[in-house]
């Protein structure tokens, strides 16, 4: 047992803000503050960039990182790390390591520095966590800083078994709180939804999240792609220690770049031209998007 005082000094380090990355700026202005030790749900529907946004979303942080996943080949994920270092495209990066020489040595050397260690497989079980936790901590002599799951769904058994997903969820907060890493999971929105086929391009509310799973992690983000103009939106639906909007009707945009597996900023006219695209544009409603963003 534990008194509040003790707890909260024992564990004052795993509530330390994630490092804060530029391309985050508007998410961050709308109060979300991801932090050590929590579990992180990324949620989109299909084709909406979720392993990009994750894997550079740790790339930028660059602390030290385990990233599981079952739906990217290790080629795909490396050349994506390769291009985010250069920027150079994924096609030229493909291209310069099929070439071999000095080209595929310049992108070997960009990743030098990276924190990144993956282990690929599908499906992704308990047992191979285990393992791959034990050969890091033999190696490195301490627990990643953030543990990456693409996807929630790749889970053995979890595929189309609630009961087997909810027991991921809470494999992830015992995870979280016996390592103090931060685990991020990667999670389907429904692509049946009224919303999915009205507003393709707004982030899914928390109720369109498979499973209701959204409800269990302490920050759960949930993301979508505009593919005419790039524009990616981050809603925060779930936020233990902060505001949040369930519906997903308050959001933050960035640019996205998916050949450089690449976010930015997105500039003040971007947001202004996109309420003017809206089918029933007026500067009101120009004004009240502006406003939602925080700018």
């Amino acid at each position: 047992m534990l008194t509040p005082g003790r707890s909260l000094a024992l564990h004052a380090e795993s509530g330390r803000e994630l490092p804060r990355i530029e391309a985050f700026d508007d998410l961050y202005a709308m109060g979300v503050r991801p932090r050590h030790g929590e579990v992180v749900m990324i949620a989109g529907r299909s084709g909406t960039q979720k392993s990009g946004f994750a894997l550079f979303w740790v790339a930028q942080m660059n602390l030290p990182t385990l990233y599981f996943s079952a739906d990217m080949s290790a080629f795909t994920a490396s050349s994506r790390l390769a291009s985010m270092a250069t920027r150079d495209t994924t096609a030229m990066v493909e291209a310069g390591m099929a070439e071999g020489g000095k080209y595929r040595q310049a992108y070997i050397d960009a990743l030098a520095h990276s924190k990144i260690t993956f282990s690929f497989g599908s499906p992704i079980s308990w047992r191979a966590i285990d393992e791959e936790l034990e050969a890091y901590v033999e190696l490195w002599d301490a627990y990643p800083e953030i543990l990456v799951f693409d996807n929630l769904m790749d889970f053995e058994n979890a595929e189309s078994d609630y009961t087997e997903q909810m027991a991921v969820m809470q494999g992830c907060t015992e995870l979280a709180r016996a390592t103090g890493a931060t685990v991020i999971i990667l999670h389907h929105a429904s692509d049946k939804a009224w919303e999915a086929k009205t507003s393709p391009w707004n982030p899914p509310s928390r109720d369109q999240v498979k499973g209701g799973l959204s409800e269990k992690p302490e920050l759960a983000l949930s993301v979508a792609l505009d593919p005419t103009s790039m524009a990616y939106h981050v809603a925060c639906i779930k936020q233990r220690m902060g505001p949040c909007d369930p519906t997903a009707g308050r959001y933050a945009t960035m640019i996205c770049e998916p050949e450089y597996t690449r976010f930015k900023k997105a500039e003040r006219r971007a947001i202004v031209q996109e309420a003017k695209q809206a089918e029933e544009w007026s500067p009101t409603k120009v004004a009240l998007a502006m406003d939602s963003r925080n700018v």
